[in-house]
């Protein structure tokens, strides 16, 4: 199978030519650095790729499927360009029969963002099952490692005399590019009050949501979901939660704590894995039957 990575110098990039070198079958089609911004080259590995991942900026990204013709050529986006868009399925398949199915049957794949795959993970079951209702304005925060920034936040934490240090919020605009896809798949009447921080561990990712409402009827709720890639952990299993122990690992852990009257949920995962690359590999193996 030829695979081309239109980014692949970026941190996703690299994280996706990792990934995919590992696993059999897999011819990766690379451009030389002088050719990897030439628009004829770039169109001619697109077309002549069975699927392609594109780890690019919002407009290159869209300009990247303008220059697709080769009706076989799956496409597999990893930036925020195509997540609400019609005709793309979102590649978040342990979500529903539904998700599974459109990643399974589509040319055109978007990957989910990292801190939105927390988020619709831990709600989209809810307001399927009628626990929490559309309308309800919902609170979110999320931990994240560094390296979601990419290359240059990256930089800023580790090189020069004076990296940066501490947990920052930001996005404090609430205007996130999150937002739309946490709103738009999980189908709520408001954007979510969300509060993203980077922190200066390098990968790992807390996503949590409160709500009043019991946390046993949740968390049965919640383990009737999901299976297989996403694990749902015992009700109130530990009082403390790190951030890096799903580093390396492309799955999720679900965790319920509260009692009667108040839950706190939260996702683990690794926001290179799960939350970016794994995910895209996971949409390729769907998608082209990859064990």
């Amino acid at each position: 199978m030829n695979i081309f990575i239109d980014g692949a110098e970026g941190t996703t990039g690299l994280q996706l030519e990792q990934k995919l070198s590992a696993l059999d079958g897999i011819n990766l089609m690379k451009l030389g650095d002088d050719r990897r911004k030439d628009i004829n080259a770039r169109r001619e590995y697109l077309n002549g790729s069975d699927a392609a991942f594109l780890c690019l900026p919002d407009a290159a990204a869209r300009e990247a499927v303008s220059l697709v013709n080769n009706p076989k050529t799956v496409i597999i986006d990893a930036s925020t360009a195509h997540r609400t868009a019609y005709g793309w399925a979102y590649g978040f398949p342990e979500l529903s029969e539904e998700h599974y199915r459109a990643a399974a049957e589509s040319n055109r794949i978007s990957v989910p963002g990292c801190h939105a795959s927390g988020f619709n993970a831990l709600v989209y079951p809810l307001i399927k099952a009628g626990i929490v209702d559309r309308s309800e304005r919902l609170t979110c925060t999320s931990l994240t490692g560094y390296s979601g920034g990419g290359k240059a936040m990256i930089a800023d934490y580790e090189n020069g005399d004076n990296p940066r240090r501490g947990a920052r919020p930001y996005a404090l605009g609430l205007t996130h590019k999150h937002l739309p896809e946490m709103r738009h798949v999980c189908g709520l009447e408001h954007p979510p009050i969300f509060q993203p921080i980077v922190t200066d561990v390098r990968q790992g990712m807390l996503v949590s949501v409160p709500l009043a409402k019991n946390a046993e009827l949740i968390w049965e709720t919640l383990n009737r979901h999901y299976g297989g890639n996403i694990s749902v952990m015992p009700l109130n299993v530990c009082d403390a939660l790190g951030m890096e122990e799903m580093n390396g690992n492309d799955g999720m852990e679900i965790f319920v704590f509260g009692g009667t009257n108040q839950t706190l949920l939260t996702a683990r995962f690794d926001n290179l894995g799960k939350g970016a690359a794994g995910a895209a590999v996971q949409c390729l193996k769907i998608r082209r039957g990859i064990q």
